[in-house]
């Protein structure tokens, strides 16, 4: 059997190693309410992070430099942001506590166990429940919510709710205008 040897260059793993410390010392202490200090120190190791972005003091970010996040986007407690390749977190988007966003994997057919990485996209107002699992090369379509602990292998199309592993679409998610009573909704 061949050892399994890492892809990933000297300086990424130098990289790794200051975030690390840095998120030992500094940002994991952060008090839960320092959104900005989080979004500076995310900064300054190369996160593109949009105003109003809020990402917490448990969330584990693996490599800050492959991160974005637009606008009003949010990464809850014990987020698991495994971002060996880009991770991007559209506009109003959240992902709910101890969800794992998955962008590595290991090609099971080389006996070396390569690694393999793809992206992971998250649409605009699209809300990820607790503890779900997205895989990489997916695409999360805008407004779509995926149910707690779904187990996200395929892209999911706009506005669609998903549940399950592995999760399948149950149902259109249908907005009601704001100022409304229950019974009225439109769609997106």
């Amino acid at each position: 059997m061949t050892p399994y040897r890492s892809p990933l260059g000297w300086r990424t793993q130098a990289a790794r190693l200051v975030w690390g410390i840095v998120w030992v010392l500094v940002y994991r202490p952060s008090p839960r309410i320092c959104f900005g200090w989080r979004r500076l120190i995310l900064r300054a190791f190369g996160a593109r992070m949009a105003p109003g972005t809020n990402v917490y003091p448990t969330t584990w970010v693996w490599a800050p430099w492959n991160l974005t996040m637009h606008a009003g986007a949010c990464l809850a407690e014990r987020v698991d942001c495994y971002c060996v390749d880009r991770v991007e977190v559209g506009e109003n988007a959240t992902v709910s506590i101890r969800s794992f966003l998955c962008t590595a994997s290991h090609d099971i057919r080389d006996p070396g166990r390569a690694l393999v990485t793809a992206p992971i996209s998250i649409g605009s107002d699209a809300f990820v429940f607790a503890e779900a699992f997205i895989g990489p090369n997916v695409t999360i379509g805008q407004g779509a919510v995926l149910g707690a602990r779904a187990v996200v292998v395929r892209d999911v199309a706009a506005w669609t709710v998903v549940a399950g592993n592995p999760a399948r679409p149950v149902a259109q998610r249908v907005l009601r205008p704001k100022h409304a009573g229950p019974d009225s909704a439109v769609g997106p």
